[in-house]
């Protein structure tokens, strides 16, 4: 929070305005597919015992739900990391590592806490707001 608002006063200090976006990725931890995050684990060559060990931590889960006292038929759980777990975290900053790499260009600018996110640019022609207007429609991590 503070090198966001050193950098903002110093931008601003020099004239124009501040953009940003504000993003929360809702239900984060819900919502990392588990195929895309071990293929993200292969590409970062981590030991393959550790991925087969994290690939059934992950994967070989079921669930089912009771209503009323009846059972509905049992399903895979195909994405999600377990929150509260130890390696919940590491695993979800694994999985958007790649997030920063979404600004083509170096005057935007992005800060990750946890699963917030802000993406911002300072403003000084309508040229820099096409820039940032660019760099949210270019990426998938946005739409």
């Amino acid at each position: 929070m503070l090198n966001i608002i050193d950098d903002w006063s110093f931008k601003l200090d020099s004239g124009g305005q501040i953009d940003c976006i504000y993003m929360d990725f809702e239900k984060a931890f819900d919502k990392v597919p588990h195929r895309r995050l071990i293929s993200k684990l292969y590409s970062y060559r981590i030991n393959k015992k550790t991925i087969t060990w994290i690939s059934d931590f992950l994967i070989k889960k079921r669930f089912r739900v009771v209503i009323n006292g009846k059972f509905s038929s049992w399903h895979d759980v195909l994405s999600g990391i377990p929150q509260g777990s130890i390696l919940g975290p590491l695993l979800f900053i694994i999985y958007i590592n790649d997030l920063p790499d979404v600004c083509n260009d170096l005057n935007t600018k992005l800060y990750i806490y946890a699963d917030d996110t802000k993406l911002y640019r300072h403003i000084l022609t309508t040229g820099d707001q096409h820039e940032l207007q660019k760099d949210i429609c270019a990426n998938e991590w946005f739409t």
